[in-house]
């Protein structure tokens, strides 16, 4: 095939992880594109019955920074099962610690605090920006009290490096391998102290003095980082009221290679499946096959699975079996039946898509010869003989018979080596708490866990692929195999 014909949607993916340095941009970017093609925001404060139905098209967040979005069957009947799609928003980042305040020998910094198991070299000598969530107070003008709002922030300049140590200052051992201390090497350089501190007296004096009294947390931050902060939201410093801030590198998503035949990006690991997964959720909704559709077709996108999933938006809570336990009683008249919850469960399959380890070239040794998945080659199947991947012979079976029945580009396989300790995903967690039959899988990349990750563009065409023939194809599959 000719790596043209898979561009336009690889430039599409760019331009969403350029877009999401985050999981607050990352659900807010996806829920956008749903509401764009009729799917309607549900309030988890509110009763689904009477507004979920056959037919209809809706999505929730919960923290706004996981994302369940599903289309119910024209045909659907209680009891049906669900067709889920799983990933997460979250990727290994620097986040700005509660006081983020910070100097030393001169600078400016910033405090930040690991998030998650990433490759911490890689985020040295680049250009980082900041984004999250921040908390504006307002006043409400009809009732005149006080509201607190979420706004969120990007900053695409590049106001923070975490800088080397040049080569002349190290020892020898030091220059043999780079060894990182993540307390006393990671913290970023915002400025000059003598140059932000003027700068803050001349800008800030009277906008925070009084209020610093008042509010002890405004006291340990930067507060240049808060006079930025204000007017990129277009706020007031003292309107501020806290933050949840991490950094991420500027450069943009970009198509590589000498043929353009990668897509070279930040979070790859986990966004490329959140893109790819909304864009095949639309694809099946706006389908001929989907008006003879008689399940629930839906995607979670779960946060913090880098960290373990235990969180009140992780997989490891309830948020997978509350979606499809409040579904399926607004499908039954809103009667609550565990009997029809539990035949609804046997039908249903979770697909866990994570990114898979392409074979480095470089490093071909530790990839099990028979299990070495290539980029640009299709979706990796997982498998772990001990429950790292849940993938088992039933689970597999249905996968590859998807693949085989809608003549797509065929799976490849992945299973760590002996002698190597192997990771997991979400897949394990789901499936232990919800029963739901469960295969681990995902796009095969390179540079896991960098700064800057790679991945072949024509996986992101097999990915979606793979996931519309699931959409399509599991039910009748299913209903053929015995047991």
């Amino acid at each position: 095939a000719d790596i043209k014909q898979f561009i336009p949607f690889a430039e599409e993916a760019c331009k969403y992880l350029s877009a999401s340095p985050d999981p607050y941009h990352a659900v807010q970017n996806s829920a956008t594109k749903l509401e764009s093609n009729g799917y309607v925001q549900l309030s988890k404060r509110n009763p689904f019955t009477d507004t979920v139905q056959p037919g209809g098209k809706y999505y929730y967040t919960v923290n706004k920074t996981a994302l369940v979005a599903f289309a119910v069957g024209p045909n659907y009947k209680a009891g049906n099962g669900f067709k889920i799609i799983g990933g997460h928003t979250d990727s290994p980042n620097l986040k700005v610690k509660p006081r983020s305040k910070k100097n030393g020998s001169g600078c400016v910094m910033l405090g930040v605090e690991c998030y998650g198991g990433g490759m911490w070299h890689t985020w040295f000598d680049r250009d980082l920006g900041i984004s999250g969530r921040v908390l504006v107070r307002s006043t409400n003008s009809d009732s005149g009290k006080e509201t607190i709002e979420q706004k969120f922030l990007k900053i695409d300049d590049p106001i923070a490096r975490v800088s080397t140590l040049c080569i002349h200052l190290q020892s020898a051992d030091e220059r043999r391998a780079f060894a990182v201390n993540k307390e006393n090497h990671l913290s970023p350089i915002l400025g000059t102290q003598q140059i932000l501190e003027n700068a803050v007296e001349e800008q800030l004096t009277g906008n925070i003095g009084e209020e610093e009294e008042k509010d002890f947390w405004k006291k340990e931050q930067e507060p240049l980082l808060l006079k930025l902060i204000a007017s990129k939201l277009g706020i007031d410093v003292k309107d501020i009221a806290d933050f949840e801030l991490n950094l991420f590198d500027t450069q943009p998503a970009a198509l590589g290679g000498i043929q353009s035949e990668f897509l070279y990006s930040g979070r790859l690991d986990n966004l490329a499946t959140c893109f790819v997964s909304t864009e095949a959720l639309i694809a099946h909704s706006n389908s001929e096959c989907f008006e003879t559709d008689g399940d629930v077709s839906m995607i979670c996108l779960f946060d913090h699975e880098e960290v373990g999933s235990t969180s009140a938006q992780g997989a490891g809570s309830p948020l997978i079996a509350e979606a499809v336990g409040r579904v399926t009683t607004a499908l039954s008249g809103g009667e609550s039946n565990h009997d029809i919850r539990a035949a609804c469960v046997r039908k249903s399959f979770f697909l866990s898509i994570d990114q898979a380890h392409a074979v480095h070239p470089n490093y071909a040794a530790k990839h099990e010869s028979n299990h070495a998945p290539q980029m640009n080659k299709g979706v990796v199947i997982k498998s772990n003989a001990n429950q790292r991947y849940t993938t088992n012979g039933i689970t597999g079976f249905i996968v590859r018979e998807i693949v085989r029945k809608a003549g797509i580009t065929p799976m490849q396989e992945f299973c760590v080596r002996n002698d190597c300790p192997c990771g997991s995903t979400i897949g394990p967690i789901v499936a232990s708490q919800t029963g739901i039959r469960t295969i681990d899988a995902g796009m095969p990349q390179l540079s896991m866990h960098s700064c800057r990750e790679v991945m072949g563009i024509v996986d992101l065409t097999n990915g979606l692929d793979l996931f519309c023939a699931f959409f399509k194809h599991f039910r009748d599959i299913d209903d053929a195999l015995e047991g």
